[in-house]
């Protein structure tokens, strides 16, 4: 037992060296005047990666569904420094919209270096109770509306030796409860960028493409949701978005956020029986 231990105890060390080992040093004067579209930009991760991007000068097209909220985050923006700011109103659910969006930022910004796509729809932490009709739709918010977009980015970030950055989700990686319809769209983004990724390489494309897997973050929406139900910390929103913008910036292919969510994904493969006995011992969750 005591040999088990050690090498458990000597494999997640191995796992922490390797996910904190990084050789690529970061330059914020590479984002100065860069031309960025992030979504969900209105709240949460996406609104402070707008403030990050702003604060390092780059010209930005916000969107989400609130317009008001909107413009509030884009003038802030230019505040902080960014050289535009500017933004766009849409819902992702529609057929329309996604287009439209990166449309509106070629347009506006003669084309794109970054698109960061981070918005989700609205789920209930909750048990699932069959609807599937509520699975569909947030399929096409959190999976669907990504495909559309980064298809229609392509050209231009190719032209322009550009980023796409995924933001996703531990779920994606491992389930965990009360997150059903939510984690499928998690599982579903890490399939088909985690494919695009090895084609980009094959055809030498000039795109980088980053998968961002992120833990419990300290947003708002997941405050309300998980308290006095989950009992693990929450990471901050603020240093989640800076980190997201870095992997971008430095053409890194995946980032675990915090740390420890590399850790733990990686427990799930080696211990998957107490790995998941320990998940459901984080939930306080009453039926």
């Amino acid at each position: 037992m005591r040999t088990l231990t050690k090498i458990i105890l000597a494999s997640i060390s191995v796992a922490f060296i390797a996910v904190n080992w990084s050789t690529v040093t970061f330059d914020p004067e590479t984002l100065r005047g860069a031309r960025v579209l992030v979504t969900g930009a209105s709240t949460g991760i996406g609104e402070q990666m707008a403030y990050h991007y702003a604060r390092f000068g780059a010209q930005i097209v916000i969107t989400a569904r609130r317009e008001k909220v909107l413009q509030q985050v884009a003038e802030k923006c230019l505040s902080l420094g960014a050289q535009k700011a500017l933004y766009i109103a849409g819902d992702m659910a529609t057929e329309t919209d996604p287009d439209r969006v990166v449309d509106f930022s070629l347009e506006k910004l003669g084309g794109l270096d970054y698109l960061v796509l981070n918005h989700i729809g609205p789920s209930p932490f909750s048990m699932w109770k069959g609807d599937v009709e509520h699975s569909r739709w947030l399929m096409k918010v959190n999976f669907f509306s990504y495909v559309q977009m980064a298809w229609k980015a392509l050209p231009s970030l190719e032209q322009n030796k550009g980023s796409l950055v995924i933001v996703s989700s531990l779920l994606g990686k491992m389930p965990g409860p009360l997150t059903a319809s939510y984690g499928a769209t998690k599982c579903a983004l890490n399939g088909f960028f985690g494919s695009l990724q090895h084609e980009l390489a094959m055809k030498n494309s000039n795109v980088s493409l980053s998968i961002c897997t992120l833990g419990l973050i300290d947003t708002a929406t997941a405050m309300e949701k998980t308290k006095g139900i989950v009992n693990i910390p929450a990471a901050p929103a603020s240093e989640a978005a800076l980190n997201i913008l870095k992997t971008g910036a430095t053409r890194q292919a995946e980032l675990y956020y915090p740390r420890t969510t590399f850790i733990i994904s990686l427990t799930k493969d080696w211990f998957p029986t107490a790995t998941n006995y320990f998940i459901r011992s984080t939930y306080n969750y009453k039926p």
